[in-house]
């Protein structure tokens, strides 16, 4: 992972935390969940307050989430809006952090000021034991407090200035006065600093999860909708009314899912000729075939005459394999028709011509969905699919490994934004 990290392809855009003040306030919040103090000096912290570093000191992924729900934030710094999310057991943590931040940004400029907000993003269960009880999860609340109990200390603080203004003799009271003095160097003008958060309740829509293996909930208006491992428990055991399961092996109904529901971007000339889709997964099917075949093969002057050459000289293992045939030929039916019909293609292939319709609100879900079952295209799983890109980025020879890291540099890493708008839309 080290050749990863130094080319920041995981753990990427993380903020630094060194001064002193920050990693004491840090240590406090670590403190409050019962955990053991850091000894670094300085660390790296995500939107959520998670630090690689301070796991790697824990021994401890999952400090920040101990039982795969009710997930728990550490926030130093209004700063952490704009950072990603690295460690998660649900795909809409990113999401719910940012709302939360967005909706109370004031109160956390102000908090910050002096203090560290850490909590817990809480919902109605406790422990995730079977689908059923992922499928309970509607809305999530943010459980908020401070280190120092700035939030307390402005409250009782608002208590007295309303006593002042009721109660003509309030005045003569010292001790309410000093009281009053005391709480207000804390907790700064109450009048100009709003410390309160303003909505701390936020729905819980679609989502992936890692329990069970990886599992996929789609919210509609009338329906809720399952894919995962048919295994897990509580998978089709209830509410068969208002809950549909589908099996995560059965590429059909997942697709034909997705496409009813209007998920899916149609196979039409007028984006995948201007975008290069369809290049782009020839390439990465070849490449995949090409790891296989000789997994220790030196790809440093890989370019497009290299990549052809090797195409005709492994003609028999590409036509056996069938993924390069089937896209070139979608490729002449869209120059001839303008169109490609996923319904007339054989199912394992049918995701190969799928995107998220960009427009959706469960666009990058969905995406995230499709690259299981495009395994081979390495690029679509690190921008869509972090978890599972590691877990093949494992299982890699080295001469692949550093094949992989080059690619996504000139490709993805050279302008994220572009990348994903050419590709995908988004």
């Amino acid at each position: 992972m080290k050749r990863l990290y130094d080319n920041e392809l995981i753990y990427g855009r993380l903020l630094a935390v060194s001064q002193p003040h920050l990693v004491e306030r840090y240590n406090k919040a670590l403190q409050a969940f019962g955990l053991q103090p850091t000894a670094l000096e300085s660390f790296e912290i995500d939107k959520t307050g998670f630090s690689p570093q301070i796991a790697d000191e824990l021994d401890d992924p999952d400090y920040l989430d101990p039982a795969g729900v009710n997930r728990r934030f550490i926030i130093l710094t209004p700063a952490q809006s704009t950072l990603p999310v690295v460690h998660t057991r649900f795909s809409n943590t990113d999401a719910l952090m940012f709302e939360f931040f967005k909706a109370n940004i004031r109160a956390i400029n102000a908090l910050t000021i002096k203090d560290v907000i850490y909590g817990e993003i809480e919902d109605n269960i406790s422990v995730v034991e079977d689908i059923e009880d992922l499928l309970s999860i509607e809305q999530v609340e943010f459980q908020v407090l401070t280190a120092e109990d700035v939030l307390g200390k402005a409250a009782e603080l608002r208590t007295i200035v309303d006593r002042l203004k009721s109660e003509p003799e309030a005045w003569r009271d010292d001790a309410m006065l000093e009281r009053m003095v005391a709480l207000a160097n804390i907790a700064g003008d109450i009048r100009e600093n709003s410390l309160v958060p303003d909505q701390v309740v936020f729905r819980h829509d679609a989502f992936w999860t890692s329990h069970f293996g990886g599992c996929y909930v789609f919210v509609d208006e009338r329906m809720t909708t399952v894919i995962g491992d048919p295994e897990a428990p509580g998978f089709r055991r209830s509410r068969p009314w208002q809950v549909s399961y589908l099996s995560i092996r059965d590429t059909a109904r997942v697709f034909r899912f997705l496409s009813e529901t209007g998920r899916l971007d149609p196979p039409r000339a007028s984006w995948l000729e201007s975008s290069g889709f369809l290049e782009h997964r020839s390439e990465m099917a070849i490449r995949g075939l090409l790891r296989e075949a000789e997994p220790d093969a030196d790809l440093s002057r890989m370019d497009a005459v290299w990549l052809q050459t090797w195409i005709h000289r492994h003609a028999t293992l590409i036509a056996k394999d069938e993924t390069y045939p089937f896209l070139n030929a979608m490729r002449r039916e869209l120059a001839r028709s303008g169109r490609a019909d996923p319904a007339e293609a054989p199912e394992q292939f049918r995701f190969l011509l799928a995107r998220a319709c960009p427009d959706h609100k469960d666009a990058w879900l969905v995406n995230r969905l499709i690259t299981e079952y495009v395994p081979s295209d390495f690029v679509s799983r690190y921008v869509f699919n972090k978890q599972e890109f590691y877990n093949d980025y494992n299982g890699y020879g080295d001469a692949f490994r550093h094949h992989v890291v080059e690619t996504l540099k000139k490709t993805y890493l050279t302008d994220k934004a572009a990348f994903r708008k050419r590709l995908y839309g988004l």
